[in-house]
């Protein structure tokens, strides 16, 4: 009876988690791939290596929406796999998320990333964070626009997207004695930012260390255990330099949850968390608590949730480009003006990129005289680890 009870758990946890749609048996735990249509895509670029090493978990696939223009603004996709699989870009919910990303406009990038098994974290945020520059520097082939990047992800491919968009700017990530790169040195475009302007996230863990843990029946221990390296007790702070809602700050771009109140997986007070840890921050942030949603089930991805994660992203877009200042030199003083806010803080050190994301100067005060004219995205950082972004313009 014991040996039947043990299967049929199995069973569950598999049923559960792998959703593999389509007969794609490439993937793993990737959420609901069949969905209502099927992905359109004008164009689809696979297997580029974003690294350039050679590794399959160092690819992505790009696909162009339908209608062809010039550019399009981007979003990169990574699917859920409770960080265990490293070559499961071909089931990253395309037929769901991602077409609807592509049906209204949106290029879409699935990339791979290492598994436990190949590295533990923060392993696999280098290797969004390698995602987003390459993207940047590669643009023009692959026609983005990179005025607007967003990062989109299922479980734990959204987890890892909540950390991108919560740790733009720092460089570190602390928590009592642990320290970790929260950057990394992947590629060959590490002189591009890997901030992005916005996220959608469905089904994330976001703070490890609270969430219910998940038994890995691949192995022993949980899930999250092998992906950090070591189990939850007596290890707080090397969880906690791996949870989102840790680094939230008031310069996080606009973040949407999407999450099931019947997710068996993932409990649903994880999105609540972050959600709640970004409007401490005064960040656009928004959940959609799913009703009956279920890990990867069908009914988080009806038209409504996939209409208003579109809605979202168009929303951010907008405000991104609202916020480009129209900036005046004061003809008595050579210090451009934001509004009526000068930029320069003596208590804080600067990173300055053009709008396209390439980097262009850090210093630990800022000084427009030493910009070309120009729009430029600045990100300020206090010592303590506050930060804060804005546009700039010097004429």
């Amino acid at each position: 009876m014991k040996q039947i009870i043990l299967a049929l758990g199995f069973g569950l946890a598999v049923s559960s988690f792998a959703q593999w749609g389509g007969g794609n048996f490439g993937g793993g735990f990737g959420g609901e791939q069949s969905g209502n249509g099927k992905i359109e895509y004008s164009e689809k670029f696979a297997n580029v290596n974003y690294v350039g090493d050679g590794q399959v978990y160092h690819t992505l696939d790009v696909y162009l929406p339908k209608e062809q223009k010039d550019s399009y603004p981007l979003v990169i996709h990574t699917y859920g796999s409770a960080w265990s699989m490293n070559n499961s870009k071909g089931s990253a919910d395309l037929n769901t998320i991602c077409a609807a990303y592509l049906k209204a406009g949106y290029a879409v990038a699935t990339p791979n990333h290492r598994s436990a098994s190949d590295a533990k974290y923060p392993a696999q945020l280098h290797d969004l964070k390698a995602v987003v520059r390459f993207m940047r520097g590669n643009a023009a082939k692959y026609k983005i626009d990179t005025s607007f990047i967003a990062m989109s992800g299922f479980s734990s491919g959204g987890h890892l997207s909540s950390l991108v968009a919560t740790t733009c700017g720092l460089e570190e990530g602390k928590s009592g004695s642990v320290t970790v790169d929260l950057v990394g040195s992947l590629g060959d475009f590490t002189s591009f930012s890997s901030c992005i302007d916005a996220a959608t996230l469905w089904s994330p863990p976001t703070d490890i260390y609270t969430m219910n843990p998940i038994e890995n029946f691949m192995g022993p221990g949980t899930y999250e255990g092998a992906f950090i390296g070591v189990e939850r007790e007596g290890n707080k702070d090397k969880w906690m330099v791996a949870s989102s809602p840790y680094y939230a700050s008031e310069d996080d771009p606009p973040v949407i949850l999407f999450h099931g109140t019947s997710d068996q997986i993932v409990n649903k007070e994880q999105s609540k968390e972050l959600y709640d840890s970004l409007k401490a921050h005064n960040v656009v942030t928004e959940l959609v608590s799913v009703q009956g949603g279920s890990h990867g089930g069908s009914e988080m991805y009806v038209a409504a949730n996939l209409d208003k994660a579109v809605a979202f992203l168009d929303k951010a877009r907008e405000a991104k480009a609202a916020r480009v200042p129209d900036v005046e030199s004061d003809d008595t003083d050579s210090t451009l003006v934001l509004g009526k806010s000068r930029l320069w803080n003596a208590k804080e050190s600067y990173c300055v990129y053009s709008l396209n994301g390439m980097f262009v100067a850090k210093a630990p005060s800022f000084d427009g005289l030493r910009l070309n004219p120009g729009s430029y995205y600045v990100v300020a950082t206090t010592p303590e680890g506050a930060r804060r972004a804005f546009g700039y313009v010097k004429r």
